[in-house]
C-alpha cells in the first residue's frame, strides 16, 4: 500500500519537465524494470535554484522523482550530496520493498547531475527524454 504522499506526487507530481540549457543532468534508468529518471538542475552561487525531471516509470517513480526535486532545490550541492535513496523513501512516507529501486534511481540521477554540475561525468546526455512538440497552430 502507498502513502497518502505518495499517491499526492504521484498524481501531483511538482516540477516535470526539463531545464533548457541546465548546468547538471543526471540520467539513470533499472534494467529489469525499465524505470528511468532524467534529473535536470539549474545552480546559482553553488545552490541548486531549480530541479525538474522527466521519467518512464510506475507510479512510485514519478513520487520519487517529484519529491527528490523538491528536497534538492534550494539546498547547497554539498547539501544536496547527502540526500540518499532512504530520505526520499522517508520523505514519501515509506516505500514498499518492492519499490524502493525507485527511490534508488532517483537519488543517483540527482547525484549524476550534481558529478555533471562538477564536470565529472563523461556520458551524460543533456537531450530530454521528450520535447513537447511545437505548436503548428497558425495565429
Amino acid at each position: 500500500m502507498y502513502s497518502d504522499i505518495v499517491i499526492d506526487h504521484f498524481s501531483n507530481p511538482r516540477n516535470v519537465g526539463f531545464i533548457e540549457d541546465a548546468d547538471g543532468v543526471g540520467e539513470v534508468g533499472n534494467p529489469v524494470c525499465g524505470d528511468l529518471i532524467k534529473i535536470f538542475i539549474r545552480v546559482n552561487n553553488s545552490h541548486i535554484e531549480d530541479a525538474r525531471f522527466q521519467t518512464f516509470g510506475c507510479g512510485a517513480a514519478v513520487a520519487s522523482a517529484s519529491m527528490l526535486t523538491e528536497m534538492a532545490k534550494g539546498r547547497s550541492i554539498e547539501e544536496a550530496r547527502l540526500i540518499t535513496n532512504q530520505d526520499v523513501a522517508d520523505a514519501l512516507g515509506g516505500l514498499p520493498p518492492a519499490k524502493m529501486h525507485c527511490s534508488n534511481i532517483a537519488a543517483d540521477a540527482l547525484q549524476g547531475a550534481i558529478a555533471d554540475y562538477e564536470g565529472n561525468s563523461k556520458t551524460a546526455n543533456r537531450e530530454p527524454l521528450i520535447r513537447k512538440p511545437a505548436d503548428k497552430r497558425k495565429e
